[in-house]
């Protein structure tokens, strides 16, 4: 019998298959009690398991490259934790087995994310994992993780870790559905940049049988257990319908009233480049420098090193627009040499532009980094910072550029309420503006991007977070500038319609977003867009704001 439920559709296609599901976690270690002249050598064991289980993450970065690599490079740091470490040895000196003690020392840090108001709750996921790869290698144990298959099969699991995620083979997993996450959380950020069909927060997503047939839709979150040979038919035929309409649509992103909207892409370094020129992407829209910090948490990378990387990304895209956001520590990205130690609220405290206004000789490296880099280059560089709040803020980042002698533009990310509703004042000091829409959503509505429970607050198509986008786009327009948005709300092609009618003058995406995003904007005038737009920023809920901007393009 077929039944229909809905999750949160992250990433776009249809996958029609039978399910399998996620390999399960290890099972808890006994807590029995070891002789004291053990602990010296369960240390040792302890510390070896930690070592491999992180060369190993590397090793899986390296294979995937790109955002995968800088994911799985700060899982790798996650494990060698200089104080879960020491906690793993305390427990282990008062009688615990190596694995019970990496067991009981992991859970006491999930509890301390929890009592400090979940702030990184998104992270447990990635925390589990590393816990899971040690005690599974200590014990002598498979390792848990993605089914082992010949044949194409569409995966279920409560969540999925980044090294699972970042090398999954799209030929065999068709899709992938969870019960946790958000539309912004690293599983579902990596399933768009690898292109497979994805649905996120669905409750009860493991109670669906192993070898069930479902068929996934990742543009509207449906999920159809058990589809009649008619839904199959009807999502085969429309999945179908949107491929011919994606290899027809080709050239820069606009309109079909000829209204330019560049098209650009997300990178996490230069492995993210060859996608994004065949995708083709006009440009980069958000060039996150983080990959290159995270390769040592422990010292700034040289001068050197920043030029060679960041040029080959600038030479990919001769003529083109190049934006770089400079680095963004601190929260979820927690540098050892940079980030405050002990902060109560690690998204409340020192992190983007505060942190390199703390230490100015990192931002000055990379910012003369950046300069070198571009030299010689027909490229339009654009240097932007996060986490700015106010003019203040601007002031500081765009006198730093010019002290670096930086030939660019200097520009502003709007991820805070306060940059959207002083856009105009930010605007008296860089020259444009580029809206984070992920970290946006999660300070307007105290909503952490990573938490699946809360991803309806999540959701870009709340109004609120629509009314902030136009604020945005209206004080930058009134001072002549240009206004992007490089958050995962491009990604959503109807979305990216109703962004353009708010007056946004370029989309930034995961490349493998670009052609349904140029495809969808092609069917439609501006003026029909905005119309759209007005549609949704007049609606209460997000459900109603995308059905409302639906109905006025397809003329209903």
């Amino acid at each position: 019998m077929e039944t229909t439920l809905r999750g949160v559709g992250v990433s776009h296609g249809v996958a029609i298959g039978e399910v399998r599901h996620m390999g399960t976690a290890v099972l808890e270690p006994p807590a029995k009690q070891i002789p004291a002249e053990d602990a010296e050598r369960e240390q040792g064991r302890a510390h070896k398991a930690v070592d491999a289980v992180a060369a190993d993450l590397i090793a899986r970065g390296n294979l995937a490259g790109g955002e995968a690599q800088a994911v799985l490079e700060a899982q790798a740091l996650m494990a060698q934790d200089p104080e879960l470490m020491a906690d793993v040895e305390r427990r282990i000196a008062v009688g615990s087995t190596a694995e019970r003690a990496v067991y009981d020392a992991f859970a006491s840090y999930r509890a301390l994310l929890a009592g400090a108001g979940e702030y990184l709750a998104g992270r447990v996921a990635d925390l589990d994992d590393v816990r899971n790869r040690i005690v599974a290698r200590l014990l002598g144990v498979p390792m848990p993780g993605v089914p082992d298959s010949d044949e194409p099969y569409v995966l279920i699991a409560r969540d999925l870790a980044p090294a699972d995620t970042a090398l999954l083979d799209p030929t065999l997993v068709l899709g992938f559905v969870t019960e946790e996450g958000g539309p912004t959380s690293h599983s579902a950020i990596l399933a768009r940049a690898l292109g497979v069909p994805a649905v996120v927060a669905l409750p009860g997503a493991g109670e669906i049988g192993e070898g069930i047939v479902i068929a996934v839709d990742g543009s509207t979150g449906e999920i159809f257990v058990n589809p009649s040979p008619e839904k199959k038919e009807q999502l085969e035929a429309a999945a179908a319908e949107r491929k011919a309409a994606l290899s027809a649509s080709t050239g820069p992103g606009a309109t079909s009233d000829g209204h330019k909207v560049p098209l650009l892409a997300n990178v996490g370094g230069p492995a993210d480049v060859p996608a994004a020129v065949e995708a083709g992407a006009e440009g980069v829209g958000l060039f996150r420098t983080e990959f290159l910090f995270l390769d040592d948490s422990k010292n700034a990378p040289s001068e050197e090193k920043q030029v060679e990387a960041y040029r080959q990304v600038l030479e990919a895209f001769p003529e083109g627009r190049v934006v770089v956001r400079v680095l963004d520590a601190g929260a979820d990205k927690p540098l050892e040499f940079l980030t405050p130690a002990d902060e109560p609220n690690p998204a409340l405290g020192v992190r983007g532009l505060r942190i390199l206004l703390e230490h100015p000789d990192v931002l000055r490296t990379q910012l003369t980094a950046l300069a070198k880099a571009a030299e010689g280059l027909p490229v339009y560089l654009e240097v932007m910072a996060p986490m700015v709040a106010d003019r203040t803020d601007a002031k500081a980042f765009a006198d730093a550029c010019r002290e670096a002698g930086l030939q660019a533009k200097f520009g502003a990310m709007v991820e805070i309420p306060s940059a959207a509703l002083r856009a105009r004042s930010i605007l008296q000091e860089v020259e444009f503006l580029s809206l984070g829409t992920n970290d946006l959503a999660q300070y307007t509505f105290a909503a952490d991007r990573q938490v699946g429970a809360v991803s309806r607050l999540q959701d870009p198509w709340q109004p609120a977070l629509l009314d902030l986008v136009a604020l945005s786009a209206e004080a930058a327009k009134a001072e002549g500038k240009s206004c992007g948005v490089c958050g995962e709300a491009a990604s959503d092609p109807l979305l990216a319609c109703v962004l353009t009618g708010l007056g946004v003058t370029s989309l930034s995406m995961g490349a493998a977003s670009i052609p349904y995003v140029r495809a969808t904007l092609a069917k439609y005038t501006l003026a029909q867009c905005e119309r759209a737009a007005a549609a949704a920023r007049a609606a209460d809920t997000a459900e109603e704001a995308r059905n409302a901007a639906q109905a006025v393009l397809s003329g209903e």
